[in-house]
């Protein structure tokens, strides 16, 4: 590989250059942390009561914003003398009801305060729609925020809690809100959170005994628990990539696992995208397809072109995410996919006889580029475990 090749593949991206971006103008910003829990009573609010003494101990300026115990006796024991600031007061249909004082904390300067229920809907006639927004105006102003909330409010997962739970959630918070925070999960086991909603601990007995039969059904809690653990694993995967991005730490990183299955107009692609998803499923890796070609698509003959589909609509059916480059150097573009998504491990079929490019074979040539990425070479007669697609799963017996 040539100095300018090399210069060109770790040149960052458009999306990589626009992130790194607003991540420097989110350390202008307060820093901002959100304790994030599978469903309520697992104890975000506690944890972050308990965060906010640990911080004033130490000499920090922290003061309480909005904290919503909901007459629970360890919540409100735990708030013991933290500063508490005035909350506002709207009334609505000749009911008061009080919210956080956007202004009140503005005014007050804190260096760190406690918001509760970042998903939270203002009452009628409040200057901003929801909390989350009074956050943001917050954190513009240089002043760090500890907040809350549960997996199902999170908008980009919507459809999916109401698959889940039954339910559709009206409260939501858009997912670039949880993406510039650090998140801290609060995790819980499904059947200690249950014992504690049995206990009355969570909510009064009247609405305990119909809270496990419904939404707090082992199962759902269950679901849920597992997409709060995904969803903090992401972001924690997320701020790794881009710690090592800013370092420019030499990749791949063995501390985030994903394979790339190299998909071509040959029949024993399917081969290599089969052997590549169960090495996947093993690592619990992400997985990818990548479709290198000298031309675009529809400039293919037709025969590799129906082939080349047949191998994407496999990868798709097995939940890879496809990647097509158009690149008259096919391995160029093989090399700059892989170091920009910090693929570890690569499948691809075993060369023909005779198949070379410029007197030597695609492993001997990714070999001599890559460093730190393991190789596989699939020989269709091993494959003895074929998945099948979703339309052949379709078929009769």
């Amino acid at each position: 590989m040539d100095e300018r090749e090399r210069i060109d593949n770790h040149r960052p991206t458009p999306d990589q250059m626009l992130a790194r971006v607003r991540r420097e103008e989110l350390r202008r910003r307060g820093g901002f942390r959100v304790f994030l829990g599978a469903a309520p009573g697992v104890g975000k609010t506690y944890a972050m009561l308990e965060e906010g003494h640990r911080l004033r101990d130490e000499g920090h300026d922290v003061v309480i914003g909005f904290v919503e115990t909901y007459r629970r006796g360890e919540t409100e024991a735990q708030i013991g003398n933290l500063e508490v600031l005035p909350r506002r007061t709207v009334v609505y249909r000749g009911v008061p009801l009080e919210e956080l004082d956007t202004d009140s904390v503005l005014n007050r300067r804190p260096e760190i305060v406690l918001i509760d229920e970042l998903a939270h809907t203002n009452a009628p006639g409040s200057l901003r729609e929801k909390r989350y927004q009074d956050v943001e105006i917050v954190l513009a102003a240089g002043i760090t925020v500890l907040s809350t909330m549960n997996i199902q409010h999170l908008e980009g997962l919507n459809d999916l809690i109401e698959g889940v739970a039954g339910i559709k959630v009206r409260e939501t918070v858009p997912d670039r809100v949880l993406d510039d925070a650090e998140v801290e999960l609060i995790d819980l086991s499904p059947s200690l959170l249950r014992e504690r909603l049995a206990a009355g601990k969570i909510y009064p007995e009247s609405q305990a005994m119909h809270a496990l039969e419904n939404f707090f059904r082992e199962s759902n809690l269950t679901a849920l628990r597992e997409l709060a653990l995904q969803r903090t694993a992401e972001g924690v995967e997320a701020d790794l990539e881009s710690y090592m991005r800013d370092e420019q730490v030499p990749g791949p990183w063995p501390t985030i696992e994903r394979v790339l299955a190299c998909l071509d107009t040959q029949i024993d692609a399917e081969t290599v995208m089969r052997r590549a998803w169960r090495l996947a499923r093993g690592q619990r890796a992400d997985l990818l397809a990548a479709c290198v070609i000298k031309q675009p698509l529809d400039q293919l003959p037709d025969t590799q072109r129906d082939r080349l589909l047949r191998n994407i609509r496999l990868a798709e059916d097995l939940g890879a995410t496809v990647v097509t480059v158009v690149d008259a150097n096919m391995i160029r573009g093989l090399v700059r996919l892989i170091e920009q998504h910090n693929i570890t491990d690569i499948v691809l079929s075993r060369p023909e006889r005779g198949r070379r490019w410029f007197g030597r074979t695609l492993p001997d040539q990714l070999v001599d580029r890559l460093d730190g990425v393991d190789i596989h070479l699939v020989a269709p007669y091993r494959e003895t475990c074929a998945v099948p697609t979703s339309s052949e799963q379709a078929q009769p017996d």
